[in-house]
């Protein structure tokens, strides 16, 4: 077992992946010499080399387009995008190439691309440097979509992703990159790549997250089980192609579910959860889906970004209000 943070998982898995694939490389911006803005790729050209680990210039669109490319060629391109609102720059080339390329090929052409993209908030950055995008992205056919929640899964998920030939937008909780556990680097992982899974066992109510929120969820049911509540806390780590299934089982069992994310209300992650799990299991459930989200706002300026994200409080307001029911 080692003790990894996010940062130091993330950098194992890609090691571990260009040990084992010559045609695996890393591109963007900084990612090279000085190892990335949150150092996640340090350390990493000095041991493979300028070829494999390549300081791009500042243009999303063109280490998008880039990978294209090299995906074309054969090679399977990570590419780091900076922060969450740099994305959009390179938004056309993932939505145009990235997404459409095999549909448009009748699948004889694939795109084995990952673009890690560090999100949302917490860490008082100034703008552009705190967004949530990943509805844009869960909306466009072609992608897939993970995001990690602890130092174990961004060691295999990463791994998992590179190994895909479908392109995966993998998303990072940066408040969380320097949160430690134990990683068991000579296992394997425990769970495919497209699938969620229960990190607490509860009966009275199901809560269902991703990134960030699942520490602040399980901050929650600890604090409820002092009040004896006992919540179901679920990862849904992957958002596109949807894991329902533990979710859907937990909700049979306890009546209720509050979905919980950073992003925007309206149209976001949650709103497709409730929709599918009402549709599921509409005669089980005891009360509405609650949602507990980000508000339907540009992100705040870092001195009031704490109103803006949900917190233990607000998780726990919304439990209150499904189990008022």
């Amino acid at each position: 077992m080692t003790t990894f943070n996010i940062v130091k998982a993330i950098n194992a898995g890609l090691r571990r992946a260009m040990d084992g694939d010559p045609k695996v490389l890393i591109m963007g911006e900084d990612v090279g010499k000085l190892g990335g803005v949150f150092r996640v790729t340090d350390g990493l050209q000095k041991d493979f080399g300028e070829d494999r680990v390549i300081d791009t210039p500042l243009a999303e669109s063109g280490i998008i387009g880039t990978a294209v490319g090299l995906a074309l060629r054969g090679y399977r391109p990570v590419c780091e995008i900076q922060f969450d609102g740099f994305v959009f720059p390179g938004y056309d080339q993932i939505v145009s190439q990235v997404a459409k390329m095999h549909y448009r090929s009748a699948g004889r052409l694939r795109l084995p691309i990952v673009i890690r993209i560090p999100y949302g908030g917490g860490i008082g950055a100034v703008e552009h440097h705190s967004e949530s995008p990943e509805g844009y992205f869960v909306h466009t056919p072609g992608l897939k979509v993970v995001t990690c929640a602890d130092p174990v899964d961004a060691y295999w998920m990463i791994q998992q992703a590179i190994e895909s030939d479908d392109p995966v937008m993998f998303f990072e909780p940066k408040r969380r990159y320097y949160e430690k556990a134990e990683v068991d680097t000579d296992g394997s992982p425990t769970l495919p790549l497209h699938a969620a899974r229960v990190v607490r066992e509860g009966t009275d109510a199901t809560v269902a997250a991703y990134g960030p929120m699942v520490k602040t969820c399980l901050e929650a049911a600890t604090a409820a089980a002092d009040e004896g509540r006992s919540l179901e806390v679920i990862d849904l780590r992957t958002l596109a192609p949807l894991d329902l299934g533990p979710v859907i089982e937990s909700v049979r069992r306890t009546g209720r579910l509050v979905v919980v994310h950073e992003a925007q209300r309206t149209l976001g992650v949650g709103a497709e959860v409730a929709a599918r799990v009402t549709e599921e299991c509409f005669y089980e459930l005891e009360a509405p889906v609650m949602r507990v989200t980000g508000y339907d706002t540009p992100y705040p300026a870092s001195r009031v970004e704490d109103d803006y994200l949900p917190d233990l409080d607000r998780v726990l307001d919304g439990v209150d209000r499904t189990l008022a029911h």
